[in-house]
């Protein structure tokens, strides 16, 4: 993984591939409904272990039980193959916690 910028050919790919996540200018968003707010700390306990192992730190906004995760390489001016595995490590924390 590396933080160049990904072309828009390679965003469309790789959101072909998550589909609940969508684009907002130079990020991509997901909204998530958990079953609890302790449900909802897992995610967000589980998404800060994957972030730090790949130096990668997302926005994310908690609101009882309601997660929105925005991810953008801020370094790189827009979204890069960080964003895309971030992305979906965060899925795999949200169906794990399901």
């Amino acid at each position: 993984m590396t933080r160049a910028r990904l072309t828009e050919e390679e965003i469309t790919a790789g959101l072909a591939g998550l589909p609940d996540w969508r684009r907002e200018g130079d990020a991509i968003v997901r909204t998530a409904e958990t079953a609890s707010f302790p449900t909802a700390i897992l995610v967000v306990d589980a998404v800060a272990q994957d972030a730090e192992r790949l130096e990668h730190h997302p926005d994310i906004d908690i609101r009882w039980r309601t997660l929105r995760f925005v991810l953008s390489t801020h370094s790189a001016g827009g979204l890069t193959s960080l964003d895309l595995t971030l992305a979906a490590l965060i899925d795999e924390a949200l169906r794990a916690a399901a």
